[in-house]
């Protein structure tokens, strides 16, 4: 590899970079407000739905998000709603304090629904979104397979989905579980564009943490980490207590990411080491990349 070549690979692994979004739950507020000055404005900034967080927290969040100059992107957990007023009280609120625009819907974690809403579909086709403004929505991709969903299911959702947000004039975006490894997102991305799916594709990566915490995500999340994959993103999976950064994982999307196969691509970060370690990481990786 020629100077040239690292000097476009640097410059484009800052470009990969370029309009992230980075996640948060309604107790990191605080977090938020410290990170903000690294952050570039209008970012967008997803606020999930976590089970032990109350609708007025969730709202609030949106809000914080909203007034530092961001764009919030509330989840909706559909298995989680308990009704139609819920989640109109819901949109309501999002609408009318933090002005939302976007939305991230999911199926949820109970295996049984606590209410009328199935999955993300059922939320989609409710027409309840436009309804309340809502002209992006966010959904969710799995690129090496979810848990409890076969593979044939996924895809067939993911087709479904499509097809009804278009029906509805939504402009849409998929977000991935999080990975270490290139090759199953990269697998599966050609697949997506084989299959006539063409939005833009947030790629989750991880933000900077301990490797012992990074292990507890994705065992919970059904993510592979051997140690072939730890080793590709840049540890040691025996040294539990070493901080790892994405590095190695953003450069090898870098080399390897190509428009024509790939569609559409930016980056999602998860901040598992924390909201200001990884804005932090985030503005030194493009301020180190950037030629």
């Amino acid at each position: 590899m020629t100077a040239l070549d690292n000097f476009h690979r640097s410059d484009d692994a800052a470009q990969l970079l370029e309009s992230y979004s980075i996640e948060m739950t309604a107790k990191d507020v605080p977090s938020l407000e410290e990170a903000a000055p690294l952050i570039p404005p209008g970012t967008k900034i997803p606020v999930t739905f976590l089970p032990n967080e109350t609708f007025e927290a969730r709202i609030a969040a949106a809000a914080c998000v909203r007034a530092l100059g961001f764009v919030p992107i509330p989840h909706i957990s559909a298995r989680r709603l308990q009704s139609e007023d819920e989640l109109r009280a819901f949109l309501a609120g999002l609408r009318d304090q933090a002005q939302i625009d976007h939305a991230f819907v999911v199926a949820g974690d109970p295996p049984q629904p606590l209410g009328p809403y199935e999955d993300a579909l059922s939320i989609i086709k409710s027409g309840l979104l436009a309804e309340y403004g809502i002209k992006r929505v966010g959904i969710s991709g799995y690129p090496e397979g979810h848990p409890d969903i076969g593979n044939d299911k996924l895809w067939t959702s993911s087709i479904e989905k499509q097809l009804e947000l278009d029906t509805r004039g939504h402009d849409f975006a998929i977000v991935t579980q999080f990975a270490f490894d290139a090759t199953p997102v990269l697998d599966w991305l050609e697949r997506l564009r084989a299959n006539n799916i063409h939005a833009l594709v947030r790629i989750g990566i991880p933000g900077p943490a301990s490797v012992k915490t990074l292990l507890r995500f994705a065992s919970r999340c059904g993510v592979g980490a051997s140690a072939k994959v730890m080793a590709k993103y840049g540890v040691s999976i025996t040294r539990l207590l070493t901080t790892a950064g994405p590095n190695r994982l953003i450069e090898e999307f870098t080399d390897r990411l190509r428009p024509e196969y790939h569609g559409d691509v930016l980056l999602h970060l998860y901040p598992f080491g924390g909201m200001l370690a990884t804005a932090k990481w985030a503005k030194e990786f493009q301020t180190t990349h950037r030629r």
